[in-house]
Parts: C-alpha cells; sequence; structure tokens
C-alpha cells in the first residue's frame, strides 16, 4: 500500500480553475494506477479521473471530460488533477486512490487499495 496526502482544494468560483495534488509515500508508486472521486453531500462516491502507472493514459467521467486533466509525476511521487472551468455541480470533497487493476476505465471504489483523506473543493456562483 501508499500513504497518500490531497491538497490544492478550496473555495472558487463558477469558471474558476484548481489544481489538486496528491502526494503518496513509499517507493512502488509507480506500480499503482491512481484515480481521483469525489463525494457530494448526500451521495455516492463517484469516479472522476484515473491514469495509467505510467501516465501515458487517462480516463475521465464524462461529467469532466474536456474540463478536468489527470496527470502524474512518479518522481515525485505525486498525482495531479487540473480542473478549469469550474461548477456549481464539481462541489464536493476529493479523494485519491491507488489501485493494482490493470487496464484503464472506472474502477470500483471497492477495489482501490488506498485513499487520501480528502480535499474539499467548494464552487460557488
Amino acid at each position: 500500500q501508499v500513504q497518500l496526502v490531497e491538497s490544492g482544494g478550496g473555495l472558487v468560483q463558477a469558471g474558476d480553475s484548481l489544481r489538486l495534488s496528491c502526494a503518496a509515500s513509499g517507493r512502488t508508486f509507480s506500480s499503482f494506477a491512481m484515480g481521483w472521486f469525489r463525494q457530494a453531500p448526500g451521495k455516492e462516491r463517484e469516479f472522476v479521473a484515473r491514469i495509467s502507472r505510467s501516465g501515458s493514459s487517462a480516463y475521465y467521467a464524462d461529467s469532466v471530460k474536456g474540463r478536468f486533466t489527470i496527470s502524474r509525476d512518479n518522481a515525485k511521487n505525486t498525482v495531479y488533477l487540473q480542473m478549469n472551468s469550474l461548477k456549481r455541480e464539481d462541489t464536493a470533497v476529493y479523494y485519491c486512490a491507488a489501485d493494482r487493476i490493470r487496464g484503464l476505465g472506472v474502477v470500483p471504489p471497492d477495489e482501490c487499495d488506498s485513499w487520501g483523506q480528502g480535499t474539499q473543493v467548494t464552487v460557488s456562483s
């Protein structure tokens, strides 16, 4: 497993941008695919984006495609989520997660090996 710590959340206005970071401990970061999930009050945790081990491939939820970009720096053990053109409906606690599932695409939350503590993103109109 890896230990994950998110940062970069905050309060922004609709249309603004924000970049989240997730720092991982341990020397096995590159052996995990990394994902971002979010959970709004009263709703289930939902998939946002996921990136392959090398960073060469990424997959996005339809709701964020074209606005969010996931990337990673394996030398820094960090994964990022660049969020542009933010909308009120993007308001949620954002979590990063590590998994060992092969292939790209959505990974169910219960198949992720490690989770961060979450960072709050609030978008006001």
